[in-house]
């Protein structure tokens, strides 16, 4: 986990604020991987206004950020929303917690714990996955 940043309960995320977390992922990056940030750093966007705005675009050409496409409305196509948020919320599933804090630390413990396979099979099933999507011509790809 490079960063883990939590949107203030009541706060809605636009593009200042996605900015700023670009920044703090940026200096992330830069103190846990610094080698990332020489060999290029790519993300995978959706075309939500934050992803989309000018201010966004212009932060991402100032660092030579790369954007992988993504067609809007393609959950399928997102490998944090298959192998990442499906067994985070199995693991929340059922859990209360007394404070905001005692929810983040939850979610520190989870991500501390997590095997990082996780990530190569999210990622690497990817290309298949775009694959599927341009054989259905932007149809929806299952699972």
């Amino acid at each position: 986990m490079i960063l883990l940043d939590i949107l203030p309960q009541g706060q809605c995320i636009n593009a200042a604020r996605y900015c700023s977390t670009l920044d703090r992922f940026k200096e992330a990056i830069r103190r846990k991987r610094p080698g990332l940030l020489r060999r290029g750093v790519v993300l995978q966007h959706d075309s939500a206004t934050p992803h989309s705005a000018n201010i966004t675009q212009q932060w991402l050409q100032r660092y030579g950020w790369e954007i992988l496409p993504h067609p809007a409305h393609s959950p399928d196509l997102a490998p944090s929303d298959l192998y990442l948020f499906g067994p985070l919320k199995r693991h929340l599933g059922g859990m209360a917690f007394e404070t905001e804090d005692d929810l983040i630390s939850e979610l520190r413990n989870w991500f501390d714990n997590l095997d990082v396979d996780i990530f190569r099979v999210g990622i690497n099933s990817l290309l298949s996955r775009w694959h599927k999507c341009i054989d259905l011509h932007g149809d929806y790809v299952e699972k």
